[in-house]
């Protein structure tokens, strides 16, 4: 079973019964049919299954599907009716079209809890309307530049922060948990504490944005192939994490960077739906090796040369929910 699909639901009352007419949205198959199912009188609670089949010269395709049902009657109003409907037998896909097709799977999810330092790989998550929890919620800025529009600390100005490696006291309470930091040299502070960022510069201060703090969207995707096809261009193997993706896919599709025909669809990734809104534009960040600090400027003039500097892509979320590592990707709409 995928997940849970959407109805557009009407209802009137005929005699001593109920009825429902559903224009499905998102089943496989059937998608814009109308189907009707009939119940035994409800009050008040109500629980309803029915049989749905392909409308006059479709195939004989069955769904089931269950809803709960609050309503109430008066004199003076129509009936109030709130229903949810799920699909939870949805049986082969014979519809052959573009909605739901298979695009790959989770491969690795990264947060980052402080901007431009080290990343937390994890192997689940809640995606909210602001990206992974915990994800860029902090970062160090410099005085004197609050009016730049980016006066944070950047790896591209310096690269040495990649080895800073910060990570929450509670994992899973991360908008309150304590934020920790190991600097390279194998000291220990609160993110908070005025001595990291002392030993970050002078004039630098610790800022939290429970919004995140992110240069374009709060969701960053790239898949393994496109990974593998600029290490081609490269000519050697680069770690994903200098591109500081949030979401790793492998992708169904063999070829390299198959993520740029995303751009503008929406995806279903667990339970979580997001929207591709565009190419992720690089800049000097990719030179620097995320293990030795080290820059490498061929990776970006490659990008450059053969990608438009682009790799990977941008979104945002369209419906918050949980995802994991292993989780199908599909095309959503």
């Amino acid at each position: 079973m995928d997940a849970a699909k959407s109805y557009r639901v009407t209802t009137f009352l005929c005699g001593a019964q109920l009825w429902m007419r559903m224009a499905v949205f998102a089943t496989r198959g059937v998608a814009d049919r109308d189907r009707a199912c009939e119940s035994e009188p409800i009050r008040l609670l109500a629980r309803l299954s029915c049989r749905l089949s392909a409308g006059p010269g479709g195939e004989a395709l069955r769904r089931t599907v269950s809803a709960t049902l609050h309503f109430g009657v008066t004199s003076r109003a129509p009936p109030i009716l709130e229903v949810a409907v799920t699909v939870v037998d949805a049986g082969p896909d014979e519809s052959g079209g573009e909605r739901r097709r298979l695009l790959g799977r989770v491969a690795g999810l990264w947060r980052f809890p402080v901007k431009s330092m080290g990343p937390e790989g994890l192997r689940e998550v809640h995606v909210s309307w602001h990206g992974l929890a915990g994800d860029r919620r902090w970062a160090f800025i410099r005085d004197g530049q609050v009016r730049s529009g980016t006066p944070w600390l950047t790896i591209s100005r310096r690269p040495g922060m990649v080895r800073y490696q910060p990570w929450f006291v509670e994992p899973d309470r991360p908008d309150t948990s304590s934020t920790m930091v190991r600097t390279p040299s194998g000291e220990t502070f609160d993110v908070v504490d005025p001595a990291l960022a002392n030993e970050l510069g002078n004039g630098i201060r610790v800022i939290k944005q429970d919004r995140g703090i992110f240069d374009a969207m709060p969701l960053s995707v790239i898949t393994t192939q496109s990974v593998a096809g600029v290490s081609t261009l490269v000519g050697t193997e680069l770690d994903v994490l200098r591109f500081r993706p949030n979401l790793v896919i492998d992708a169904a599709d063999r070829t390299a960077f198959p993520e740029d025909a995303w751009v503008g669809r929406v995806l279903r990734v667990g339970r979580m739906r997001m929207r591709v809104d565009a190419r992720d534009q690089r800049c000097a960040v990719v030179n620097v090796n995320p293990a030795t600090a080290v820059r490498d400027p061929t990776v970006l003039r490659a990008i450059a040369r053969h990608r438009q500097v682009s790799l990977g892509v941008y979104g945002t979320t369209v419906e918050p929910g949980h995802i994991a590592v292993g989780d199908s990707v599909h095309i959503d709409g």
